[in-house]
């Protein structure tokens, strides 16, 4: 179902919404979050960032206790929209992320990507880009959605970098777009349209094949890389 820019929409129909359904890939699963199943893992992991800067950039958080943590859970993380998917390592078997669908909008094939939130155990991982690769292509692939968007504080240089390596496109600055914690955040855009896919899915099952890894799991080649 890929588009370029001056194609013939007139017989477009809306997108499905995700469904309910996890994704597997060889180096991690992801479930559609449940409080029960997934809050005490991820409070355990996230709690290994001992000062707290996981939640510098986020609209939530730091959270004392895994109390707080599930009173957010279920206020936040169970709804349609935002979609929290847990992030399950395989070589642990628990929770040390998430990611949601947000913003989704089927009627013109636009969905995004957000609350990114990885334990330190997870960041700077395999497992990490292999979830960030399965939730781009249900969106592609399995979902028919035209594009795919990352936003996130134009302050968070982390995040920028990360956008730009997994394969989205700058597109700019939204400034005062919103106040988060009682500061004013401008909101860096960028994104991946399903013209641009097949190129950055390629880079991904490059990057991401066993045999870009040496025998201590470190990459061979980055994914940058591979485009």
């Amino acid at each position: 179902m890929l588009q370029n820019p001056s194609a013939d929409l007139r017989d477009w129909t809306p997108r499905p919404r995700p469904p309910r359904q996890p994704m597997d890939g060889r180096l991690v699963r992801l479930e559609p979050f449940e409080v029960g199943a997934h809050s005490r893992h991820l409070f355990e992991a996230f709690s290994a960032d001992t000062e707290g800067r996981l939640w510098d950039y986020m609209a939530y958080g730091p959270f004392p206790d895994l109390l707080s943590y599930v009173s957010h859970a279920r206020r936040t993380m169970c709804g349609n929209d935002p979609f929290f998917h847990a992030i399950i390592p395989r070589d642990t078997g628990r929770a040390a992320g998430v990611a949601s669908y947000l913003r989704v909008t089927p009627e013109h094939g636009v969905i995004e990507v957000g609350h990114i939130c990885y334990a330190p155990s997870l960041q700077r991982t395999a497992a990490a880009t292999e979830a960030m690769y399965l939730m781009a292509r249900r969106a592609f692939e399995e979902l028919g959605y035209r594009r795919y968007e990352w936003k996130c504080d134009n302050a968070n240089e982390a995040s920028k970098r990360a956008a730009l390596r997994l394969g989205f496109r700058y597109e700019g600055v939204f400034r005062k777009h919103m106040v988060v914690k009682g500061a004013n955040r401008d909101t860096a855009w960028f994104a991946i349209t399903d013209d641009e896919w097949p190129r950055v899915k390629y880079a991904y099952e490059q990057w991401l094949h066993p045999a870009n890894f040496d025998d201590e799991g470190s990459q061979l080649r980055t994914l940058a890389a591979q485009d």
